[in-house]
């Protein structure tokens, strides 16, 4: 693996385990894909540092199970402001 893939990789995953971010909001920060963030963190990560990337690995189950959740605020928002218009 090429060294800025390396430093890269690990920089997104100490900034979602700082931040508990999505995969969606590092994307963002790093100017990087969605998929990119994804595959660094569950293939590239697990070969430089299993125990980051175990860590890593419960923050993004967290996210995913709070995923619809926060589907569902956005929308409850989204009407809220039609509401008020």
């Amino acid at each position: 693996m090429q060294e800025y893939i390396q430093k890269r990789v690990l920089d997104i995953c100490a900034y979602i385990l700082e931040t508990n971010a999505t995969v969606r909001q590092a994307a963002v920060v790093f100017k990087v894909s969605k998929s990119t963030v994804h595959k660094d963190m569950t293939e590239r990560l697990p070969s430089l540092n299993k125990k980051l990337a175990q860590k890593v690995r419960l923050v993004l189950d967290q996210n995913k199970a709070e995923r619809h959740l926060r589907g569902g605020e956005a929308t409850r928002r989204k009407y809220r402001e039609k509401e008020k218009a």
